[in-house]
């Protein structure tokens, strides 16, 4: 077993604390479209999402390997340093988790790392190259491919289901989602948890109590997987109502196409080491499956937010990350400091949150507006098709036009009544 020091034991409870977070900020990842479309109800959704979570974590390490060995330099940094980049990553994790935003955890985690470290040891322990090939590139590529791939799955799907019975195709597309759904979980685990594997691992090295470059020990792959599969079970219903009701309205042809394009990327870059977003990659597989079903619109405005806020996300946990190892250098008063800072404000969020509950009782309640785009789009839609019992189909008919009488044309006269 390990030898601990103090710190470095707040260094693991304060990463498995961030795990917890990612887990409850990152559900919605796999499972927003299933509660939307009623294929799994909420409770159940979120239970089968964190089984498979803590399963996915034992698939690899390839991933916490990018993050303990290759984004910083090993021998510059102090646990003090990884403690202040969780606390970035944490408040980043809680600020959007309150306003229901779908940011990405794995750059808040990053962002915080670099920040700490460029604070601590100066911009060359920051490797750049592999923060531009195995972070900012993936950040870019992962919502365009799972939106492009997604678009095409939809049509696909559509156009499998075209001379199907209407329920009958709806039923089965709710069991694919199942599937798609549990595939997600399964690479969220799989992705995500190995990133707090990477920083207890980092913060293992830097402590002097493993080799560098060793893997993650089994006892950090249990804890990361088990801390991330309780964040998923308590279930960030905020941004499952963001990400199932206010980017797009779902049908499950569109869930299941969503959720299997963005499995299908993030395993993909799991395998081959990237550090994707799984946030990047479901939320632009949703607008994907928005935009690929007939008359189907995207809330650009919701997504507007979701933008800025991922632009957002490597800064500003860089920056609270800096200013948290300033304070942190100053001592063990200033690494104290800092964490009841993070506890003072971890509480203060979530009395906030309680102003305005949102649980899996009302999670599929969106207000979220049409927007100015989304109507004009509505607005030149053909009207629906609706089903008649003996298997044709009628249009329902545009209201009829109002006619202005021609002044020249005498009026006619009404007929007498007798």
């Amino acid at each position: 077993m390990e030898s601990f020091s103090l710190i470095l034991a707040i260094v693991v409870v304060t990463a498995l604390a961030f795990d917890f977070t990612n887990g409850f900020h990152d559900t919605a990842n796999a499972m927003a479209t299933t509660i939307s479309t009623g294929a799994l109800k909420p409770k159940v959704a979120v239970a089968m999402s964190a089984t498979l979570n803590l399963v996915g974590a034992f698939l690899s390490v390839e991933v916490a390997n990018t993050i303990s060995k290759g984004l910083v330099d090993e021998s510059g940094i102090r646990p003090e340093v990884i403690f202040a980049a969780l606390v970035g990553a944490i408040l980043w994790n809680l600020v959007t988790w309150l306003v229901g935003l779908p940011s990405s955890s794995s750059h808040a985690l990053m962002g915080g790392l670099i920040g700490a470290t460029i604070a601590s040891a100066g911009t060359g322990a920051v490797h750049s190259d592999v923060l531009v090939t195995k972070v900012l590139l993936p950040a870019v590529a992962a919502p365009i491919v799972a939106g492009v791939a997604a678009m095409v799955a939809t049509r696909f799907s559509y156009a499998l289901s075209r001379n199907a019975d209407g329920k009958a195709a709806d039923k089965g597309f709710r069991v694919g989602q199942i599937a798609s759904a549990g595939l997600v979980s399964l690479a969220h685990g799989t992705n995500d948890a190995q990133k707090t594997m990477g920083i207890i691992t980092l913060a293992l090295i830097a402590g002097g109590s493993i080799a560098p470059d060793s893997d993650p020990p089994t006892w950090v792959i249990l804890s990361a997987g088990l801390a991330i599969a309780m964040g998923t079970y308590i279930g960030g219903w905020r941004i499952i109502r963001t990400m199932g009701k206010g980017l797009t309205d779902l049908r499950p042809q569109q869930g299941f196409a969503a959720q299997t394009s963005a499995a299908a990327v993030i395993l993909a870059s799991a395998h081959i080491g990237f550090s994707l977003s799984t946030t990047h990659a479901v939320s632009g597989s949703v607008m994907g499956a928005g935009l690929g079903r007939k008359g189907g619109v995207v809330r650009w405005s919701t997504a507007t937010r979701m933008f800025v806020a991922w632009g957002l996300t490597l800064p500003a946990a860089a920056l609270v990350g800096a200013l948290a190892e300033s304070v942190t250098d100053l001592g063990d008063w200033g690494t104290a400091l800092v964490a009841v800072f993070l506890v003072a404000s971890s509480t203060g969020i979530w009395l906030l949150s309680r102003r305005q509950v949102v649980d899996a009782s009302n999670v599929n309640e969106s207000d979220e507006p049409a927007g100015v785009v989304t109507a004009a789009i509505a607005a030149v839609t053909p009207p629906p098709s609706v089903a008649l019992s003996e298997g044709l189909t009628a249009t329902i008919p545009a209201p009829p036009a109002v006619t202005t009488p021609d002044p020249a044309t005498p009026a006619t006269p009404p007929a007498a009544t007798v």
